[in-house]
């Protein structure tokens, strides 16, 4: 489950400086679905939580010259085989959407929880990754029911022509059927 610090239990934490307070922990009411790989299109090793803790090395790959000191960071990571990783607590606003907006209102940032799938656009997510989306978003949903799966969406739709992610290969039918 989730502890009184928005930890989550079956989360590895890896805690990200890139976060700060909420104004109102009660006003969490959305669940944005990203993702991410580093370099883009590769999958494994340790370049994504370099990059949400800000210890990325700008000479390792010609990409991360470009995006060393974005300074964002997601609430949580679901790697390929399912791990879940946590670098902001739930409870604090984390900068992932960027600019953005969902139902007319703002600044997503504020009332939302942003989850990376470590992926592409363009490659299938997981069997696992679909199972640990799954049961984290059934425990985020419980612990703040304004979170309905009307209220789950990709950040393509929260940020278009700007972002793309989680990409025309996530299958929210198969998720939102694991949600019921």
């Amino acid at each position: 489950m989730i502890d009184n610090q928005g930890w989550y239990h079956n989360a590895r934490k890896v805690p990200s400086p890139y976060f700060d307070e909420r104004s109102d922990v009660k006003d969490i009411s959305l669940l944005v679905v990203h993702n991410i790989s580093l370099p883009p299109g590769e999958f494994g090793g340790n370049y994504i939580e370099q990059f949400f803790t800000g210890k990325l090395n700008p000479d390792e790959h010609p990409f991360f010259k470009v995006i060393h000191r974005m300074g964002v960071s997601a609430h949580c990571l679901i790697r390929r085989d399912g791990e879940v990783v946590q670098f902001v607590p739930f409870t604090a606003r984390a900068w992932h959407a960027g600019v953005s907006s969902f139902a007319g209102r703002e600044r997503c940032n504020d009332y939302s929880i942003g989850v990376e799938l470590e992926g592409s656009d363009f490659v299938a997510y997981t069997e696992a990754q679909y199972q640990s989306l799954a049961k984290l978003s059934q425990d985020l949903m419980t612990v703040y029911p304004q979170i309905t799966v009307s209220r789950i969406t990709g950040h393509q739709y929260i940020a278009p022509m700007r972002k793309t992610d989680p990409g025309l290969v996530f299958d929210w039918q198969k998720y939102r059927g694991l949600l019921e």
